[in-house]
C-alpha cells in the first residue's frame, strides 16, 4: 500500500513539474493567411511539444497590435513588419525571429470598377476613365498609414501605375471592414490578402485583382514573427523552439497543404470560410510562404525609405539588430 502511495505521489510530482515547465505564450495576430504558420503549429501540437500554452488575440492592424506589445500584454507579434521598426526606435524592445509570408498584398477592385481595366489599358487610364464616367475619384480602402497595406498601395499607385492623385482617394479602416466595404460597394477597390480575396470573388465573381504583391512592391515584406525583448531574454531556448515550430509549419503548408487546412480554417474561417476555400486560397499567387527572415531584410529597408518619402515615417531607422536570423538558420533543414 505504501509503495502504491509512493508511486502515486511520484507521478503527481512529475505531472506538476511538467505543468510548471509549460510556458504561457501570449500571441497577437492579424487575421490573414500569412499568419497561418502559428495556427498550424498550435493545432498540430508543435507549440505544445515545444512547451508552450498559447493564447491568441486578434488585431485589426499592426500599429494597433504594437500598443499591446509595448504595454507588455503580448509576448509574440505575428503581423506586418513595417510598424515594428518604428516601435523599436521608440523604445519597444522587439526582435524579428522569422518571416511567414511575402508579397501577400493585392489591389482588388469591385464589379463597377473592373470593366475599366480592359486589355491594353493602363491602370492609370482605367482610373482616369472611371473618374470621367462617374464624376468621382475611385475610393480605395486600406489599413492605417505606416502599415504594410497602406505603404504598398501608395507605392503601386504613385510609383508603379502612375495614377493621377486626383483620380483616387484612400480610405483607412480595419482589415475586416476593408473586405466588407468592398463587398458592399462602399468603396471601389481595396488592399486584400488571402483568404479575403478568394472569399470575396466567390461572393461576387466580378471582383478582380489588378495588382499582386510583387508588382506593388518588389519582395514585398509581409508578415513576420517577432518576440518581445523581455520574453526573449527570459526564454531564449523557448524562442528557438518557437522558430523551429514555425519552420516545421511552413514546410507543412508548402508540401502538405491539406494537413494545414483544418488549423487555418479553425483560426481564420470563423465558421464562415470552409476548408475548400482555405485550400484554394493557399494555391493563390498571394501569398508566398517562407520562414526565412533574411528574404525581407533589404525590402524592409527599402519600404522604410519609401515611408519617409511619403511622410508616414519621420526618418529611416537602423535595422541592424532588429532581425535575428540565427534562430531560423539553426532551425531550417540543411541550414
Amino acid at each position: 500500500m505504501k509503495l502504491k502511495l509512493f508511486f502515486a505521489f511520484l507521478a503527481f510530482l512529475i505531472a506538476q513539474t511538467a505543468v510548471a515547465q509549460t510556458i504561457p505564450l501570449r500571441i497577437g495576430f492579424i487575421p490573414v493567411l500569412g499568419t497561418s504558420q502559428i495556427f498550424v503549429a498550435d493545432q498540430l501540437g508543435l507549440l505544445k511539444a515545444a512547451g508552450f500554452t498559447a493564447r491568441f488575440t486578434n488585431f485589426e492592424s499592426g500599429p494597433v497590435m504594437i500598443q499591446a506589445l509595448a504595454s507588455g500584454t503580448l509576448d509574440v507579434y505575428v503581423g506586418g513588419v513595417a510598424p515594428l521598426a518604428v516601435a523599436r526606435s521608440k523604445g519597444v524592445e522587439v526582435k524579428v525571429v522569422a518571416a511567414t509570408a511575402i508579397e501577400e498584398m493585392t489591389v482588388t477592385i469591385d464589379g463597377k470598377f473592373a470593366p475599366y481595366f480592359k486589355a491594353g489599358t493602363s491602370s492609370a487610364d482605367a482610373f482616369k476613365a472611371f473618374h470621367a464616367a462617374t464624376g468621382k475619384a475611385a475610393r480605395l480602402a486600406t489599413q492605417p498609414p505606416g502599415s504594410v497595406p497602406h505603404t504598398t498601395l501608395v507605392h503601386w499607385l504613385d510609383e508603379v501605375a502612375h495614377v493621377a492623385k486626383a483620380d483616387y482617394d484612400i480610405i483607412t479602416m480595419g482589415i475586416d471592414a476593408t473586405q466588407q466595404a468592398l463587398l458592399a460597394g462602399a468603396v471601389d477597390g481595396s488592399t486584400l490578402r488571402e483568404p479575403a480575396i478568394t472569399v470575396s470573388q466567390q461572393r461576387d465573381p466580378r471582383i478582380k485583382v489588378v495588382a499582386y504583391g510583387a508588382e506593388m512592391f518588389r519582395d514585398q515584406p509581409g508578415t513576420v514573427v517577432a518576440v518581445s525583448g523581455a520574453f526573449l531574454a527570459k526564454n531564449p531556448d523557448s524562442v528557438r523552439k518557437l522558430v523551429e515550430a514555425v519552420v516545421q509549419a511552413t514546410a507543412i503548408i508548402q508540401k502538405e497543404p491539406h494537413k494545414a487546412v483544418p488549423a487555418i480554417e479553425a483560426a481564420l474561417g470563423k465558421g464562415i470560410v470552409d476548408e475548400a476555400t482555405i485550400l484554394k486560397s493557399l494555391s493563390s499567387p498571394a501569398p508566398k510562404f517562407t520562414a526565412d527572415p533574411r528574404v525581407i531584410f533589404d525590402s524592409t529597408r527599402e519600404m522604410q525609405a519609401y515611408d519617409v518619402n511619403i511622410d508616414t515615417l519621420d526618418k529611416q531607422y537602423l535595422l541592424e539588430g532588429f532581425f535575428d536570423p540565427s534562430l531560423y538558420v539553426n532551425a531550417a533543414p540543411g541550414k
